[in-house]
């Protein structure tokens, strides 16, 4: 299953008039019989719910209060996620001639017009405290809280991420979930603003679209927008028109394929960087432990610590946890062995949870070595979500080559790359005349579709930019050092990275600084040899301002430099 819960909204999604349809409650028994869980998210208050709903047993947790209140209908048990609300704001607005205020655990809730004295109160007291519309209700809640921090407590709860959710909703308070949902619907009902940003829009109104929507969940897991919603793909790199090249999450397989030191293990890393940044979680099997250093990333053994499969298990239980088993404790005729034992486990994890999202697996051919006589026992039909990166295409089993999807051949020999691929896999390569791979760039191939092989332009890892910023502030640029020499060329005073330009800048003569600040000196140096565009465009407007004092254009550009780059005090 590709949605393993359904998340909706009740007024005006799943009821009409404060009422659940027939037709909506059979459904939702049918999606509980389905394996499927199912999570009410709603503004009401959790008596008033329960008043106007006796089915709340249907939900495996209802996040009440507009997102501040978590409640597990099995056990009857209510979590606050916010503080109370202020007794003094409650009695203002009574104060103020609001006739009606409802307060919660946490939520304040009136109704429109009494807006106006809602902000008057949270402004006379100095509280710090957020207004939400939704239709003609105006709910005060704590900044920081709403419906999507609510279901993400539940979704944590029931061990899912959101990527394995389907949510539905009808009103503006709908928004933060729907937006956070892997897949988000409107019923028909639906306000104009959430029709727009929903990936489809249900035929009927309210109940009747929520059924129409779990029948065709259960039916078919929403086949019709596989690999379509735009929102969720991934970036893979730049396409020959230097628009990104976009892969769905789900359901793709990616080889990485090219000689040692061509740039494998960036063009991975910074999938693997925009993955996570999107939070789908990822597991790297790592044989040389070159992923150690990503940010967001978990690194799990050492060279004194070999790598259990149940211990790495226990870890991605978390949706929140990505991360990078080293195996430099794992001796490399034990790590094929190794993976037949984690990859079973890692399916049977996907299956209950939908995760890990991706599997990267650097060193590919260490892992699944061509002449490992386990690799049909061990591999399912489908591998599903994938990178596998390796210097030897050919040295990969080609029941595992018939699975990719995309193979990216770097280094300088693209085309002898993606034609021993083609070999062990079985196809046929036809390369296009004319095509060249240049510096900085890759060679991208679908091998099931007509698209013949193309240049991909590389998207370069923000780890790569961190360590490249590290090299300009305290490294040794060597001949692009920045050189103060003054109008006569009286110094000689050479600046090798960041912070020695800004302790020279400091004491260096005003004759000498000013000469370079009128040339433009510091800006050209900035962008050509720094390569960063944007400070550079910050000094050139210092430069250009000819009135400013020297010292305190010493002082702007200084100040610049040390809050991009973290220079030392």
């Amino acid at each position: 299953m590709r949605y393993l819960a359904l998340v909706t909204d009740y007024d005006g999604t799943l009821a009409t008039d404060g009422r659940m349809p027939e037709s909506a409650v059979t459904a939702l028994e049918r999606l509980h019989r389905s394996g499927r869980r199912a999570i009410l998210v709603t503004g009401r208050l959790l008596p008033d719910l329960q008043r106007v709903c006796p089915r709340l047993d249907l939900f495996d947790y209802v996040v009440a209060e507009n997102g501040a209140l978590l409640y597990t209908p099995g056990t009857k048990e209510t979590v606050a996620l916010g503080p109370p609300p202020p007794p003094e704001f409650v009695e203002r607005l009574q104060a103020l001639g609001v006739e009606r205020v409802d307060v919660g655990e946490v939520l304040v809730a009136t109704w429109v017009p009494y807006q106006t004295q809602v902000l008057q109160a949270i402004r006379e007291l100095g509280l710090e405290l957020l207004i939400v519309f939704n239709r003609d209700a105006v709910m005060v809640l704590p900044p920081g809280l709403n419906k999507a921090t609510g279901l993400r407590q539940a979704l944590r709860k029931l061990g899912l991420s959101l990527h394995e959710t389907l949510g539905v909703g009808d009103a503006e308070n709908d928004h933060s979930f729907l937006r956070q949902c892997e897949c988000s619907v409107a019923v028909a009902n639906a306000v104009p603003s959430i029709k727009r940003e929903a990936c489809m829009v249900t035929r009927g109104e309210a109940g009747a679209g929520v059924a129409e929507l779990i029948d065709e969940l259960i039916a078919n897991d929403l086949a019709r927008l596989r690999g379509r919603i735009a929102r969720n793909r991934i970036e893979v790199g730049l396409d020959v028109d230097g628009t990104p090249l976009t892969i769905p999450p789900y359901g793709m397989n990616l080889l990485i394929a090219g000689p040692s030191a061509s740039g494998k293990s960036t063009l991975a890393a910074g999938i693997v960087e925009r993955l996570v940044a999107r939070d789908y979680q990822v597991c790297i099997v790592d044989p040389e432990g070159d992923y150690g250093t990503m940010q967001g990333v978990i690194t799990l053994g050492s060279h004194e610590h070999p790598v259990s499969v149940n211990e790495l298990l226990a870890l991605l239980e978390d949706p929140e946890i990505n991360l990078d088993v080293n195996l430099l404790g794992v001796a490399l005729a034990d790590r094929p062995a190794f993976f037949a034992q984690l990859l079973p486990s890692l399916g049977m994890l996907r299956t209950r949870t939908g995760r890990p999202h991706w599997i990267v697996l650097d060193e590919a051919h260490h892992l699944l070595p061509a002449e490992w006589g386990h690799t049909e026992r061990t591999f399912p039909q489908q591998l599903g979500e994938a990178v596998l990166v390796t210097v030897h295409p050919d040295h990969l089993p080609p029941a595992v080559l018939a699975m990719i999807d995309l193979v990216i051949a770097v280094g300088e020999e693209p085309r002898q790359t993606l034609s021993g691929f083609a070999r062990r896999a079985g196809g046929e390569l036809v390369w296009p005349d004319g095509l060249d791979c240049e510096p900085g760039c890759a060679v991208a191939w679908f091998p099931a579709e007509d698209r013949p092989p193309f240049p991909l332009g590389i998207i370069p890892p923000q780890l790569d930019r961190i360590r490249h910023r590290r090299k300009y502030a305290e490294g040794d640029m060597r001949y692009h050092s920045f050189y103060f020499r003054g109008p006569d060329g009286r110094h000689n005073l050479r600046a090798q990275n960041l912070i020695i330009f800004a302790q020279i800048a400091e004491g260096i003569d005003e004759e000498t600084w000013l000469y370079h600040l009128r040339r433009g000196d510091y800006s050209r140096w900035l962008r050509s040899a720094v390569k960063d565009p944007y400070l550079a465009d910050q000094v050139q407007r210092i430069e250009q301002r000819t009135q400013l004092p020297a010292n305190e254009s010493r002082r702007l550009i200084r100040n610049l430099i040390a809050t991009r780059y973290t220079l030392p005090a």
